[in-house]
């Protein structure tokens, strides 16, 4: 047999449930910080990767031409500009993605 006590328990904790369905999970400052790592990485990647390619390039034209290293100064700072344009890519993508979500939030709000 069930007391009207706890029927109204049970009540309320039905509500209590399905409330918390309804919201969206908590993001705890830790996984944040580790999203923002997760993006530094990316982007020195870009960077180290733009300069080995072309540092390998340019390597391999002087090898094969028997050159002075003139093609892999030039191409390991082609490589460090073209690292450094990805980089100022991927940065502009993140800050319009966040400024997408926060216009998305804003108008929720309205």
């Amino acid at each position: 047999m069930v007391h009207s006590n706890d029927a109204d328990r049970l009540k309320d904790l039905e509500a209590r449930i399905e409330a918390a369905k309804g919201t969206e999970p908590v993001k705890h400052h830790s996984e944040e910080h580790y999203s923002q790592a997760q993006l530094v990485w990316r982007m020195v990647i870009e960077l180290v990767a733009g300069i080995v390619i072309g540092f390998g390039m340019g390597y391999g034209l002087d090898y094969l031409f028997g050159t002075l290293p003139i093609f892999l100064v030039t191409f390991t700072l082609l490589g460090f500009v073209a690292g450094v344009k990805t980089m100022l890519r991927s940065a502009q993508e993140i800050q319009n993605d966040a400024l997408a979500e926060q216009a998305a939030r804003d108008e929720g709000q309205e």
